[in-house]
C-alpha cells in the first residue's frame, strides 16, 4: 500500500509539472496588468482634460490597495490555501478589466486601478508563497525568478498596449480585451492547479502587523531606503515618464512611450537574472550608487530630445534598477530570522509602496503647479540622493 500510495504521489506530481511554470506567469502577467494603463493615461489625459496630478492619483490608488492585499493575503493563503487566494485575485484582476473597458470617468478609472491593487498584492504574496511550497529548498532562485517574471509581465504588457492602442480600433478598449483574454487562460490554469499548501493553519485572518527585529535593523535600513528609492522611480516611470518623454523627442506615437519603459523593464529583468552571482550586498550598493548616477543621466538625456538617447537613458536605469532592487530584496531575505520573515516583509512592502505612492502624488501635484519639465530635475535629484544614502548606509555597515 505504501508503493502504491509513492507512485501515486509521484504521478500527480508528474502530471502538473506546469505548475511552477504557471505560478511564476501569474505572477507575471499580474505585473503586466499593473502597467498596461500607463501609455494610455496620456490619451486619457487629452480626452477628459484632466491634470497631471490626477494622473498620479490614479496610480496611487493601486500602491495603497496593493499595500493593503499584501497585508492580509499571506495569512488568508495560510488559512484557506494558495489557489483560493489567486482564482480570487484574478476573478478581481477582470473585474477591474470591465470597469477600465466601460470607463468614461476619472472615478471609474481610480476604482479600476484599486481592484488591480487589490489583485496584483494578493497574487504577488499567494504567488510566492505557492512556490516555496512547491520547491521550499529554492527560496532565492524563486525570488529571482519573480523578479524576472514581473519586468518581463510589465515590458510586454506595456509594449503591447501601446502597440494596440496605437494601431488597433478603439485604443482605450482593445489593449483591455487582449489583457483579459490572458487572464483568463491563467484562470483557467489556476482552476486546474492542484492546491500546493498542504499544511494549511487553522485561525483567525488577520492583518500582519509591521516590525522590524532590533539585531537586523541597520541591514534593514539599508534594504528599505534602496527599495523606496527604486519605487519612487517606478512610480513616475509609470505615470508621467513616457508623456515628458514624447513631449521632449516630440515623438507622439504611444508605442515610443512604451518602448522607454519596456526597456527599462527588461534591463531590470536581464540585470535580475544574470546578476545573482554579485554578493547581495554589493549588488544592492553597485545598484544603488548606479541608479543615482542613471537618473541623474535623464536629465541631460531628455535635453538632447534624442530618442536614441532617452532609450539608452530609461535602459542604464532599468538595468541599475534592477540590481540595486534584486540586491535589496535578497541581503535583507539572507539577514531576517525566519520566524519575524512576515512581519519583517510586511514593514518593507509598507514603505516600498508608500514610496510608489506618495512621491508620485507630490510630482504630479508639483508637475500640476509648475510643469512636469520643470519638476522632474528636481525629482531626479531627491531621488539620486537617496539612492546614495542607501548606498553610504551599506558601505558603512560592511567596514563596520
Amino acid at each position: 500500500m505504501t508503493a502504491t500510495v509513492t507512485v501515486a504521489t509521484r504521478a500527480e506530481q508528474g502530471s502538473q509539472k506546469w505548475a511552477y511554470a504557471l505560478v511564476l506567469a501569474a505572477s507575471g502577467v499580474a505585473l503586466g496588468v499593473s502597467g498596461a494603463p500607463a501609455p494610455l493615461y496620456g490619451i486619457y489625459q487629452q480626452a477628459w482634460h484632466f491634470s497631471p496630478l490626477t494622473t498620479t492619483f490614479v496610480f496611487a490608488v493601486y500602491a495603497v490597495a496593493a499595500l493593503v492585499a499584501v497585508l492580509v493575503s499571506g495569512r488568508i493563503s495560510d488559512v484557506v490555501g494558495r489557489k483560493p487566494v489567486l482564482l480570487g485575485a484574478f476573478g478581481i484582476m477582470i473585474l477591474g478589466l470591465v470597469v477600465f473597458l466601460f470607463a468614461d470617468n476619472v472615478a471609474m478609472l481610480l476604482l479600476a486601478r484599486a481592484l488591480h491593487g487589490l489583485a496584483v498584492g494578493a497574487t504577488v504574496v499567494a504567488g510566492a508563497a505557492a512556490l516555496l511550497d512547491m520547491r521550499p529548498k529554492e527560496g532565492a532562485r524563486a525570488g529571482q525568478l519573480v523578479g524576472v517574471a514581473f519586468n518581463i509581465g510589465m515590458a510586454v504588457a506595456i509594449l503591447g498596449s501601446a502597440l494596440l492602442a496605437q494601431y488597433a480600433p478603439h485604443p482605450l478598449r482593445t489593449p483591455y480585451v487582449v489583457i483579459t483574454l490572458a487572464c483568463l487562460a491563467i484562470g483557467a490554469g489556476v482552476i486546474a492547479l492542484r492546491e500546493p499548501h498542504t499544511a494549511r493553519t487553522a485561525g483567525r485572518i488577520t492583518i500582519t502587523k509591521p516590525a522590524v527585529p532590533q539585531e537586523i535593523r541597520s541591514d534593514f535600513w539599508f534594504s528599505a531606503l534602496g527599495v523606496m528609492a527604486a519605487w519612487s522611480v517606478l512610480g513616475v516611470l509609470l505615470s508621467l515618464y513616457p508623456s515628458l518623454a514624447s513631449a521632449k523627442t516630440g515623438i507622439h506615437n504611444l508605442v515610443f512611450g512604451g518602448a522607454v519603459v519596456a526597456s527599462t523593464a527588461l534591463a531590470g529583468a536581464g540585470v535580475q537574472y544574470f546578476a545573482t552571482g554579485i554578493p547581495a550586498r554589493r549588488a544592492a550598493i553597485i545598484g544603488d550608487i548606479g541608479m543615482a548616477i542613471a537618473l541623474l543621466l535623464t536629465i541631460p538625456a531628455l535635453a538632447t530630445h534624442n530618442w536614441v538617447l532617452v532609450l539608452v537613458a530609461g535602459f542604464a536605469l532599468g538595468a541599475t534598477f534592477g540590481l540595486g532592487f534584486g540586491g535589496s530584496l535578497r541581503h535583507l531575505s539572507n539577514v531576517v530570522p525566519q520566524h519575524k520573515r512576515g512581519e519583517t516583509m510586511s514593514a518593507y512592502y509598507l514603505l516600498a509602496y508608500s514610496a510608489m505612492a506618495l512621491p508620485t502624488v507630490v510630482a504630479g501635484w508639483a508637475a500640476t503647479t509648475w510643469g512636469l519639465t520643470t519638476v522632474f530635475p528636481w525629482f531626479v535629484v531627491a531621488v539620486s540622493l537617496a539612492c546614495l544614502a542607501a548606498a553610504g548606509l551599506g558601505m558603512r555597515r560592511q567596514s563596520a
